[in-house]
């Protein structure tokens, strides 16, 4: 290859490359759907792709409620269903293929015990098996579940927060039912007191599974044998400097090149009340943020990066760590907040670097409840609240972001009422649309008139009122708050019909 072929080749990679970096570093999140859930709340939220077709379960308190997803990201419901006792709420929700049967393995929390469900071929799910809680198997209040394949047969690690707690190891049998293989009693060496979050690596040949201790304020490594016993490699705790694993929480990991990373978040203690739920009461406050540890050679964990929230980023009270793409050099994570109310997006680089991309604030707080899903090549986030208010579902495209500066967001809601309105139940549904300015601060303004139209398009509607957003965080913050859905369940019987629109305009 002569030098000029070379300089060319050598141009031509710095721009691919660049123009990745510039992707990744400018992406967004755009709501596409919300959808009502039978539940009360959406406590847990994941996915699964059957026969070319794409399903979303969201998890809450006594059910779990089904959706298809299509490539737009519009969720379309298909069943739901109880769970054992209608207790719950569902946590730690995982689907996946065991010798050519789909399943969805379910922590009933409060029910203790684990649900197994067989994944028809409409997305729908019926009961198969389930196994309740014993002096050893420590599924009391399970919340989390993760599948290990090795080569003859799959297992199922279960954690939670029991009052005797614990990591536990269940063989999967075809027809979905759980054989206990080994539990291990958590004491003051391993970090399993609070399970929340686990990952697993598969390195050089060896299985590795990670867990978060969220009492413990720490993490653990364990070693993963082909008979589904496993044993301690090493754990990290918390500290008061450059550790933010106070209530460990979220645990994912990625592989970029040659370097295995674990990430983890936490939700801090101080997010509770110091006494009765949080067993250490002692803890030190000195901010949150999101954990990178490296894998080395033996599996262990080695402290390696932290990223600090501050006030560009929305990190406090990390409940949900998604890994939303990953190629050669960096992977793209989702988090999310419950005390944050938000989506915030990170890159993280091959050298275990992470940095912040963007954030959504999100209108409700995120509770476990958030799941990546990818249709061809576009990426997606599911969302969901624990909040009994709530009660919907919520999808994202991750998009590169449109340049929104000088502009604001109208929304128009243009109505009619039905005939049989009193006219004081219009005047009173008028005074409470006017009255969300007051409970929802994000508005910025808001007006409204009768329909003066006389050209005979108008549909029938015959009022229209008109809010100001100055950015997409303020639309649905103002979509989600309890004030707007108070509204909506207040004044729904009596309207006719409605038509709603959104347009971007100069200030």
């Amino acid at each position: 290859m002569n030098s000029i072929n070379k300089a060319f080749l050598f141009i031509t990679v710095l721009i691919v490359q660049i123009s990745i970096a510039q992707v990744s570093n400018d992406i967004m999140l755009y709501r596409k759907d919300f959808k009502n859930i039978s539940g009360k709340n959406t406590v847990s939220v994941t996915s699964y792709e059957k026969n070319g077709a794409h399903y979303v379960y969201a998890g809450g308190i006594g059910n779990v409620d089904v959706y298809s997803l299509d490539k737009e990201g519009l969720l379309t419901p298909i069943s739901n269903h109880d769970l054992h006792m209608k207790k719950g709420p569902a946590r730690g929700m995982v689907a996946d293929n065991i010798n050519g049967t789909d399943f969805l393995f379910i922590g009933n929390k409060h029910g203790n015990v684990i649900e197994t469900f067989k994944i028809l071929d409409d997305g729908s799910i019926e009961r198969v098996a389930l196994i309740e809680d014993t002096e050893e198997t420590h599924l009391g209040t399970a919340i989390t579940l993760q599948v290990i394949h090795m080569k003859k047969a799959s297992y199922l690690f279960v954690g939670g927060l029991e009052k005797t707690p614990g990591l536990s190891c269940f063989k999967i049998e075809d027809s979905g039912k759980l054989t206990h293989v080994q539990s291990m009693k958590d004491d003051e060496t391993i970090h399993t007191d609070g399970i929340i979050g686990m990952f697993t690596h598969k390195i050089k040949g060896k299985t590795y599974l990670y867990t978060g201790g969220f009492q413990d304020n720490g993490v653990s490594s364990f070693r993963v044998y082909e008979n589904g016993t496993f044993k301690n490699v090493n754990s990290i705790s918390d500290n008061t400097t450059d550790r933010y694993l106070t209530g460990a929480y979220p645990v994912t990991g990625v592989t970029l090149g040659d370097n295995n990373y674990v990430i983890v978040g936490h939700r801090h203690h101080k997010y509770y009340k110091r006494n009765g739920f949080i067993k250490r009461t002692n803890f030190v406050y000195h901010g949150d943020g999101v954990s990178v540890f490296k894998i080395n050679g033996k599996g262990a964990l080695v402290s390696h990066s932290v990223l600090k929230d501050d006030e560009t980023t929305k990190l406090q009270g990390q409940t949900r760590i998604e890994v939303v793409s990953t190629d050669a050099n960096e992977a793209v994570l989702a988090v999310g907040t419950r005390d944050d109310a938000s989506i915030q997006l990170l890159k993280l680089n091959k050298e275990g670097i992470l940095s912040p991309i963007n954030y959504l604030e999100t209108g409700y707080s995120i509770y476990y409840g958030l799941r990546s899903h990818k249709i061809g090549e576009d990426n997606f986030l599911i969302g969901g609240s624990f909040r009994t208010d709530f009660q919907k579902i919520a999808s994202y495209k991750i998009a590169p972001k449109i340049d929104r500066e000088g502009k604001v967001l109208r929304h128009m809601v243009n109505l009619k009422y039905k005939e049989e309105a009193t006219e004081q139940q219009v005047n009173d549904a008028i005074k409470t649309f006017l009255n969300l300015k007051n409970e929802i601060p994000e508005i910025a303004n808001i007006e409204w008139g009768l329909n003066d139209s006389s050209e005979g398009h108008s549909k029938g509607l015959t009022h229209c009122f008109t809010l100001t957003f100055k950015n997409e965080h303020a639309r649905e913050i103002y979509l989600f708050h309890k004030a707007h859905l108070d509204l909506v369940s207040k004044i729904g019987p009596i309207i006719g019909d409605v038509l709603v629109l959104d347009y971007w305009a100069e200030k």
